[in-house]
């Protein structure tokens, strides 16, 4: 097993254990808080984590990862430089928490900003902390504490929901998840004198960060439009429902892309160092790929009913027309987790804020229109959207690395095919399912069932290169588990 497939098998181990975590809690306060109450959440959530990501972008991970060579005084410079702007955004945000309130006439609105603002203090520790065992794609340590940080989380969350303090409980319970993660990072290092402050060579931390930052901050802006308009708009339970439409609609994203997300940047930046050639790696990156994330969108997409009944019972049904446009304008996004490291990796960290730039503003002007027709218009504004986001991102990343429209055709021919079939065989078995009466749960399983059956037909008949990696990979655990039990062995003779 290769050092990034170990890392990614401890991230995926880490993702796994985190995403059954949160659809188990989003289940318990999806019964224990109304739409409107996870409206105000998500409202207060979007305003924050714009300015929260955007801060620790500005100096911190992707510069500390992408640097090729590093010393203490890059370290403390960039930590110093991240916590000096999580600190000016802390007590902007708390000054501006009664602004927000009266912009969306909501109390809450206004301490929930708050509560989330005392979160910036934690975060530039552990994001630094983490940065630096990506770096060296050390993923052990980082998979412990993000399922300490999880698993506080969703304990204070539940546990002051269920004591009526309403939205404020999963706000409560991401500070808590924060500061868990930092105590848990901190308990493994030896050395905290990165942590002094410094500002030897901020100007190459800040022109880095000015573009990291950029690209950061209008992603996430545009991520957080939606619910901003619907609560200005409509109203918070549009958001709720908008919300967990949208949580659906990643599922992928929380399952597979959070999990080899943090390995991807530091595995292209050490192949990028040893000279690799970027073109294959990126067309073979979206082939693999898409022979899983189309699949799993359309899966969801035929499924969005028994899904939504079963994970957040009654009284989120509008949820389910939601999910389908989104599941199928994402199909578009699918080389999306690439695009960042990809261009840096190429030189074209500038590309990366200049795509944004042509595609989100255009986007952020549909949404808004879309807005005033309800949330059905702004989920299906997505279908133009994200397809414009997709096209501008991969003609940069084209331009870099020396493909054409024909190359990315090839490389996700098989995929498409085998999409197409796993997705026929989910519809018969949900339809076969329903009409045996077996219920949302019998819907899921007999759909999710044939569709993995047709799916792994469809690659062996395809002979797609994801069935060598996942035997390549298979092969690798295999051994490196006989290794581990041949070492405890040896030692209890």
């Amino acid at each position: 097993m290769t050092r990034v497939q170990r890392s990614i098998l401890l991230s995926a181990a880490e993702r796994y254990a985190s995403v059954a975590l949160f659809f188990v809690s989003t289940a318990i306060l999806a019964r224990l808080l109304s739409p409107r109450e996870f409206g105000i959440y998500a409202v207060v959530n979007a305003i924050t984590m714009v300015i929260s990501v955007s801060a620790q972008e500005f100096g911190g991970a992707n510069y500390l990862i992408q640097k090729e060579t590093l010393s203490e005084n890059n370290v403390r410079t960039a930590f110093t430089v991240t916590f000096s702007l999580s600190l000016v955004f802390a007590i902007l945000l708390w000054q501006l928490g009664e602004l927000f309130g009266g912009l969306y006439d909501i109390a809450g609105v206004a301490a929930g900003v708050k509560i989330a603002a005392l979160g910036f203090l934690l975060s530039p520790f552990s994001a630094t902390l983490i940065a630096l065992r990506r770096r060296k794609l050390d993923f052990g340590v980082i998979a412990v504490s993000n399922l300490i940080s999880n698993l506080a989380n969703v304990t204070v969350s539940i546990a002051l929901a269920s004591r009526g303090y309403s939205y404020f409980g999963p706000l409560w319970g991401q500070f808590a998840g924060v500061a868990a993660q930092g105590a848990c990072l901190a308990a493994w290092r030896q050395d905290f004198r990165i942590f002094l402050p410094s500002f030897v060579g901020h100007r190459e931390v800040v022109h880095f960060g000015l573009y990291s930052f950029g690209v950061a901050l209008i992603n996430l802006a545009y991520g957080a439009a939606p619910q901003l308009l619907l609560a200005r708009v409509l109203d918070f339970g549009a958001v709720g429902l908008y919300s967990r439409a949208v949580t659906l609609s990643q599922a992928f994203d929380r399952l597979v892309i959070q999990a080899v997300n943090p390995v991807i940047m530091p595995a292209i930046m050490s192949q990028t160092r040893a000279g690799e050639n970027l073109k294959p790696i990126y067309l073979r990156a979206v082939s693999l790929l898409a022979s899983l994330q189309w699949p799993f969108l359309l899966l969801i997409a035929v499924l969005a009913e028994p899904i939504v009944d079963l994970w957040l019972g009654p009284g989120w049904g509008g949820v389910a027309p939601l999910v389908r446009l989104y599941c199928v304008a994402s199909l578009s996004l699918v080389g999306a987790s690439l695009t960042y490291p990809v261009l840096v990796a190429a030189g074209g960290v500038r590309d990366a804020l200049v795509s944004s730039l042509i595609s989100l503003p255009p986007s952020l002007g549909v949404l808004a229109v879309a807005s005033y027709f309800g949330v059905e218009a702004v989920a299906a504004s997505a279908l133009l959207t994200l397809p414009l986001q997709a096209t501008v991102a991969t003609y940069f990343i084209a331009r870099r690395l020396h493909f054409g429209v024909r190359d990315l055709l090839v490389a996700v021919r098989a995929s498409a095919v085998a999409a197409l079939g796993s997705t026929l065989a989910a519809a018969l078995g949900e339809t076969a399912a329903q009409a045996a009466g077996l219920g949302a749960a019998g819907a899921i399983l007999a759909g999710g069932l044939m569709a993995g059956i047709a799916w792994l037909a469809g690659l062996a008949a395809l002979e797609h290169p994801l069935l060598a990696s996942m035997k390549q990979a298979a092969m690798g655990l295999g051994r490196a588990v006989h290794r581990g039990g041949a070492g405890r062995l040896a030692r209890h003779r």
